[in-house]
């Protein structure tokens, strides 16, 4: 401390550039790996997308359902108070009993008790429609809240075949695209068994400083660079064969993935048909049910027929329309399973 200390200051200015020769295609097939898993990403996201139409859809068609649902009781429990007030007059002429007003009574509130749990199913719906929207539960769009019924296709799905099919369902495509990546990655692997070449060159200035940009200071090289590791032949073989059991392991993921896309497709076609089938026969039952409540009705004011025979009819009439509103719900839901099945889009 307190000395002076002998030495020189020095410096270092240049730029080195190499150029990768690539003989063994090591960087080429890094390039296809992370194009493939790029490409996987993107499969995913379209993944996400399609499930979040699916699902916005379906909440919607529910919301309308319930609706439809609601509206359909609201008749019935019309029709059943209507025929409330005629056994209460039929009752006050000495034409009907206490009995048949109570289990006119009966049918009213047995009615009366659905539209609670209608109204929850409902507002379950707007909510959860919110929430795919990115809104807070009771910021649901207003209109949706009345819609009268759900929607309807007004054109046949346009399925395609079975190529179609592969080449538009994300997952697949997520599935392929890995497996290429994993595969680009075997040839990534396998060129470290052989020297990595490089060419390139340095130039600059190095000295004392008190030469600073003398012609003396400069330097300049060029030539290649080879770099290899040989001795560790082991280690590489060894990462080739982690790279071949990823490249299975994606291979049978991919042949899972199409299975399994496959299943779900015929699964859904196969469960929309038949439910379009009870669809139309539940719409048959519910008109026969609709014109048989009418009759018994009217053959019960003009005494022609026991209060038994209407509520009967009645009873038909409201399991039917429940029958046929939850088939149009079911429909609806089985509708949006083929949607995804497919792949959602069908853009040409």
């Amino acid at each position: 401390t307190g000395g002076n200390l002998p030495g020189t200051l020095d410096y270092n200015l240049g730029i080195t550039l190499a150029y990768p020769l690539d003989l063994s295609g090591r960087i080429r097939r890094g390039i296809e790996a992370a194009q493939g898993d790029a490409e996987a990403v993107a499969a995913a996201r379209d993944n996400v997308r399609v499930t979040v139409a699916a699902e916005t859809a379906r909440s919607y068609a529910a919301a309308c359902t319930a609706n439809s649902v609601l509206a359909a009781n609201n008749r019935i429990l019309a029709l059943q108070r209507q025929t409330l007030n005629v056994t209460q007059r039929l009752q006050r002429g000495g034409r009907g009993t206490a009995f048949d007003v109570t289990r006119a009574r009966t049918a009213v509130d047995q009615s009366e008790a659905l539209i609670p749990a209608q109204v929850a199913t409902r507002t379950a719906a707007l909510y959860r429609l919110a929430t795919l929207m990115g809104r807070a539960p009771a910021d649901y769009p207003k209109d949706v809240a009345t819609c009268a019924k759900p929607p309807a296709l007004n054109r046949p799905l346009p399925i395609g075949d079975g190529a179609a099919l592969i080449r538009r369902r994300p997952d697949i495509r997520g599935a392929e695209r890995t497996l290429a990546a994993a595969t680009a990655r075997i040839g990534v692997a396998t060129a470290n068994l052989y020297p990595q070449v490089s060419l390139g060159g340095s130039a600059g200035f190095t000295g004392p400083v008190s030469s600073l940009g003398s012609t003396n200071a400069f330097h300049l090289g060029l030539g290649p660079l080879i770099s290899w590791s040989f001795p560790n032949r082991v280690v590489v073989r060894a990462q080739i064969a982690q790279a071949g059991a990823t490249a299975d392991q994606a291979l049978a993921q991919f042949d899972s993935t199409t299975l399994e896309a496959l299943r779900q497709t015929e699964t859904a076609l196969s469960a929309y048909a038949r439910e379009g089938d009870r669809n139309a026969a539940l719409r048959r039952a519910q008109s026969s049910a609709a014109r048989a409540a009418d009759q018994a009705g009217t053959l019960y004011r003009f005494g022609r027929t026991d209060f038994l025979s209407l509520l009967t009819a009645q009873a038909a009439l409201t399991t039917a329309q429940a029958n046929l509103a939850a088939s149009d719900a079911l429909l609806v839901d089985r509708q949006v399973d083929v949607f995804k099945a497919l792949g959602g889009g069908w853009q040409t």
